[in-house]
């Protein structure tokens, strides 16, 4: 059984931009700063996962989304508020990712921009979480969550709870 990082989309792997409707349908994307390098450092390593309270878009749009910058091809498994039925931030949510992935929470690592669903939430369902505050250099560290500045920081992290393997499968 391996390890699992559950990202979070818009704003974690995306940049969120101001256009209505399914982000594969608007006229610009953008992956955030670091993103590339960092998948290539975790592919092979941990499965990697998306969840996502994005209300326009299924997995198809999310995947056409993620493939206009690259990280389609990362990306193993897509978890999304219209196909779960429940906000990211419940405790629903992540009971159906643990299920899908046949995990414990001890096995599964939630990435995410928002301190009180990706953070919070994931660390109440006993998730250990990484905060990915770019926006200023506020810093939280508590017993199950760290902070990180920059995506290129989190294999480091990852490797320091032990969730990464060590050679590439």
């Amino acid at each position: 059984m391996r390890d699992w990082v559950l990202f979070d989309w818009g704003d974690t792997l995306m940049r969120t931009l101001e256009y209505p409707g399914p982000m594969c349908a608007w006229p610009r994307v953008e992956a955030m700063a670091g993103v590339q390098e960092m998948m290539l450092d975790l592919e092979g390593r941990i499965g990697i996962a998306l969840a996502t309270n994005a209300a326009d878009s299924q997995e198809p749009e999310i995947r056409q989304a993620l493939a206009f910058v690259g990280l389609d091809r990362f990306v193993e498994r897509i978890f999304c508020f219209r196909s779960v039925g429940h906000k990211k931030s419940s405790p629903p949510f992540f009971t159906h990712v643990m299920e899908q992935l046949e995990l414990p929470p001890g096995r599964l690592v939630m990435v995410g921009d928002d301190f009180e669903q990706d953070v919070i939430a994931a660390n109440a369902m006993g998730i250990q979480a990484v905060w990915f505050n770019e926006k200023n250099t506020e810093t939280r560290r508590g017993e199950a969550f760290r902070t990180i500045h920059r995506l290129t920081e989190l294999p480091e992290q990852l490797a320091n709870w032990g969730h990464l393997a060590i050679e590439k499968v």
